[in-house]
């Protein structure tokens, strides 16, 4: 259980309730009251019900789905915070949503990830915490401080308990694509494991082809290392072609779960031995046998910790 010593609330969005209550848990302090309706038109209409002037205020709200109402209801939570006189406003992330358009990639698109960190910083918010953004560089499109915390270490703990009487010379940490490379060497690294990587190519959307793989994963227990699951069309089929290449057994595990569509029904009906998320994203009830939630939240509630008490935060960046 860990202590706080500053003028310090919690609040919570409508994303993830039961995700607040769990850092706040940990921090033995109890979530801020605030009240969040709608007008009859859909207007979201929220009240502060309790003082927070020279506070240090902790939002938590991850903008998944319903993605533009989640990140509106951040936008406006800050501007009620700002306009109570708060000390310094916090916005914690765990799950930021319109990561994946982080650049131009063709002519006349958005980069709306930059939009989304114009609009936070915009509203009054002084920091954001969040967790495996899908790309680092958007640390660099606020100019607020971003604690950016990595999920490896809960996540790699749980395979480290689940795969204990495996023979480490029979198990490989797989890269679904080049791009995630770094993200599977810090995480083979933390099991003293081998990589390999997937090279495909994606003819659209939420669809890629497996073309080849580099490293050794034959007859060995394969673990695919992503930072979201979506659609888990692209996952299952990267885990259904290392079968039909040759390995033993495919488990993957990401830091989010969107599990949009038909996610849970791809995951049933693949290879995969097991599905691995945390608890950034809320989920449902009935995953089906194969998909595990990992929580999380112990992470954010030291990174808080840390910030109200002007401690460093580095050691949570790497999973340490």
């Amino acid at each position: 259980m860990l202590a706080y010593t500053g003028p310090m609330k919690i609040f919570s969005g409508t994303a993830n309730r039961k995700f607040a209550e769990d850092i706040c848990k940990c921090l033995d302090m109890p979530l801020g009251e605030i009240t969040i309706g709608k007008f009859s038109d859909g207007e979201i209409n929220l009240s502060v019900e309790e003082t927070v002037r020279g506070y240090d205020v902790y939002i938590i709200q991850p903008t998944c789905n319903p993605t533009n109402d989640n990140l509106m209801e951040v936008l406006i939570m800050v501007d009620a915070f700002k306009r109570a006189s708060a000390g310094r406003i916090n916005v914690v992330i765990p799950y930021y949503g319109y990561a994946r358009q982080d650049r131009k990639t063709k002519a006349r698109e958005p980069i709306t990830a930059k939009l989304v960190a114009n609009l936070i910083e915009k509203s009054g918010a002084d920091r954001v915490i969040t967790m495996d953004l899908h790309a680092g560089q958007i640390q660099g499109y606020f100019d607020i401080p971003v604690d950016h915390l990595s999920a490896i270490k809960p996540l790699a703990d749980f395979f480290k308990d689940e795969l204990k009487d495996e023979d480490k010379k029979d198990m490989v940490v797989v890269s679904p694509d080049l791009g995630g490379v770094t993200r599977a060497r810090n995480f083979s690294n933390y099991l003293d494991l081998p990589i390999a990587i997937l090279e495909k190519r994606r003819p659209r959307p939420n669809v890629s082809e497996v073309m080849n793989v580099i490293g050794d994963i034959e007859g060995k227990t394969c673990i695919i290392v992503d930072d979201i699951i979506d659609t888990a069309g692209t996952i299952t089929n990267a885990a259904n072609a290392l079968i039909a290449k040759g390995a033993k057994k495919v488990y993957i595990t990401a830091t989010h779960g969107v599990f949009s569509g038909k996610a849970i029904e791809n995951i049933a009906n693949s290879k995969v031995e097991k599905c691995v998320v945390t608890d950034t994203i809320p989920q449902e009830k009935n995953l089906g046998g194969k998909i595990e939630v990992v929580s999380v939240a112990q992470y954010f509630a030291k990174a808080i910790d840390r910030i109200n008490n002007n401690r460093p935060v580095s050691m949570l960046f790497d999973g340490r």
